[in-house]
Parts: structure tokens; C-alpha cells; sequence
């Protein structure tokens, strides 16, 4: 049988390692299951993924690089005229606005360094590109602090459930900054 030329599969692995993620977490990640997901053979998640950790990286990867454009797209970060806590906690209001799934996955990819080491460059990337695009705006000690905070914000509504509080946000984010 010839083979099927398909230049999107790669893509769709990767797409489908993401919605497993979303809907079983780390522990149902496998192969098999984005295989499954991803109406793909088997052997296709292992031809363009030798390990699961090859995966991972991909996807957190992407649900970095798309959190990036979210950054990015809010050119008032590079203004020096707004004021930043706003409009950083602003970030955050657009980040959990309505499915908190995609922040989901991104956490648990993220949080997935701690024991996967192939996964903590990847990690280190969006802390690193965020805290260097908020350096434009303060120093970089302070744009790594309010990288830690946003983190850290971000982290805790995810764990308790309980809604972004973008006042609470920007409030803290002030701190930070007028330090």
C-alpha cells in the first residue's frame, strides 16, 4: 500500500496530546491515546515522537507559543504610558475568561518539569520570554517577580476554583512594580 502523504499530522498529534491532557491529565497521556485521539496510526505518535517526553515538549511548546501571542497582542505592555498592573492584570482577565482548559494543560505541562527534565527548558522559555518582554517596562529583577506573581495567581485560581479577582490582580501586580 502507498504511503498517504499528510504534511498536517504532526500537527494533529500535537493537537490531540493537548485535548488528552485536558481531558485525563498527564496520567492519561500516551502514545496510544493521542493515537486514538489524533485518528492516527499508532506508529505515526512514535515516527514524529519517539518518547512521550518528545510529545510534551511539543505541546507545551505550542500552549506556550499561543499564550505568547496573547502577550504580545497586548501592545499596551510595551506602552510606557499605561499603567502596567492593569494591564497585566487585564492579561490575566483574558487568560481565564471563559474555558479554563487551556490554562489547565499549560499548568500541567509545566508543572510535568518537575519530574520530566526534558520539559523544564520549555518551561524556562515563556518565564524567560515574558519576564524579558516585561523588562521593557521595569528591570529585570522586578519583571521576573511579577512573572513569579502571575504565576503564582494564576496557579492558586486554578487549584481552588474560585474566580480571577483582576482588582486583587492588579493591586498586587502594583506592589511589585512601585517597589
Amino acid at each position: 500500500m502507498a504511503r498517504r502523504y499528510d504534511p498536517e499530522r504532526r500537527q494533529r498529534i500535537i493537537d490531540a496530546a493537548i485535548r488528552v491532557v485536558g481531558e485525563k491529565g498527564i496520567a492519561g497521556l500516551s502514545h496510544r491515546s493521542v493515537a486514538a485521539e489524533a485518528d492516527v496510526p499508532l506508529g505515526s505518535t512514535t515516527y514524529h515522537f519517539k518518547t512521550l517526553d518528545d510529545l510534551m515538549v511539543a505541546a507545551l511548546r505550542q500552549a506556550n507559543e499561543g499564550y505568547a501571542r496573547t502577550v504580545l497582542a497586548r501592545g499596551a505592555l510595551q506602552d510606557p504610558e499605561s499603567d502596567l498592573a492593569a494591564e497585566l492584570a487585564a492579561l490575566g482577565s483574558e487568560w481565564f475568561a471563559g474555558d479554563r482548559t487551556g490554562l489547565e494543560v499549560e499548568y500541567e505541562l509545566y508543572l510535568a518539569a518537575l519530574r520530566r527534565p526534558a520539559l523544564r527548558p520549555v518551561a524556562a522559555e515563556w518565564a524567560e520570554g515574558f519576564a524579558d518582554c516585561l523588562a521593557l517596562r521595569t528591570d529585570p529583577v522586578t519583571a521576573r517577580a511579577l512573572v513569579a506573581l502571575i504565576d503564582g495567581i494564576c496557579l492558586q485560581v486554578l487549584l481552588t476554583g474560585a474566580p480571577y479577582d483582576e482588582g486583587y490582580a492588579r493591586e498586587v501586580l502594583a506592589r511589585v512594580i512601585r517597589r
